[in-house]
């Protein structure tokens, strides 16, 4: 198992709670949430950090970590949070079980209403309308769906699996909404994930570059853009995890920053 970085400056950082409202098929919500931020000062911005179907562990709570070390305040949310609130796993195959089955407990408007209460939350707190968002594997799905609110500036899936087939909780697959995105989205992938064959990842490159007005998605200068690392595994960006992929991570971690830090995730 490769070390985990540690965060590049202080931070602080401790459990917090985000309430979120009830909505149409599902109830409210008292929505656990791991809150980094610079130790000194205030964040250059904020960003909202959503968990693979492991909830928000360790490795998860890291990222928000050392995002607060490049000056961001980032809050990592439950999505789970109706189901199983305190979710935190292992990469072991019985925490992918137990993981899969909250998973499938999730709908499209839950996650909707998860995300623009953490925005709400994050805006309280560093008084922009500007936000980042990042997710993993599940999370990444679901932050292709969050991308859909005005409020994120900029969005980065990572191997963000069955968004070409698929929306939680039913309906069109959440890959149509790409057209609905007001701000920026980046999608990465690993070039031997099998959880997103290639006929998703064309899939994937043929909505990005239509959003884009005909601009290839997989070259720079579009809105949008597909960022594949060759020959990397699903999960590629996580150290805990056997297909981590150091120079896919390097490569990924720093597209991410540069876009966050291109499209002024801040005030």
């Amino acid at each position: 198992m490769a070390h985990t970085p540690a965060p590049r400056g202080p931070i602080r950082a401790e459990w917090v709670t985000v309430p979120v409202g009830a909505g149409a098929g599902f109830p409210e919500a008292a929505m656990p949430a791991w809150w980094a931020r610079p130790a000194e000062g205030e964040p250059r911005g904020a960003v909202l950090v959503l968990p693979e179907v492991f909830g928000v562990n360790a490795w998860v709570r890291s990222v928000a970590d050392r995002l607060a070390g490049e000056g961001y305040g980032a809050l990592a949310i439950s999505t789970f949070s109706r189901t199983a609130p305190a979710l935190d796993l292992g990469y072991d195959a019985e925490g992918l079980a137990l993981g899969r089955e909250h998973r499938d407990q999730v709908t499209a408007d839950q996650l909707l209403a998860d995300a623009a209460a953490a925005a709400a939350w994050l805006r309280q707190r560093h008084g922009t309308d500007r936000l980042g968002c990042v997710g993993f594997c599940f999370g990444g799905h679901l932050a292709l769906i969050a991308a859909t609110l005005p409020c994120f500036a900029a969005t980065c899936d990572f191997y963000g699996a069955r968004v070409a087939i698929f929306r939680p909780g039913g309906g069109t697959p959440s890959l149509e909404l790409v057209e609905a995105i007001p701000g920026r989205l980046w999608c990465f992938c690993g070039g031997a994930d099998p959880l997103m064959p290639p006929e998703e990842v064309a899939a994937i490159e043929a909505a990005l570059t239509a959003a884009n007005g005909g601009s290839p998605a997989r070259e720079p200068g579009g809105r949008h853009r597909l960022i594949v690392a060759p020959g990397a595994g699903h999960g590629y960006l996580c150290e805990a995890r056997a297909d981590f992929n150091p120079e896919g991570a390097r490569q990924g971690w720093s597209a991410m920053l540069n876009l966050f830090a291109e499209m002024r995730v801040n005030s």
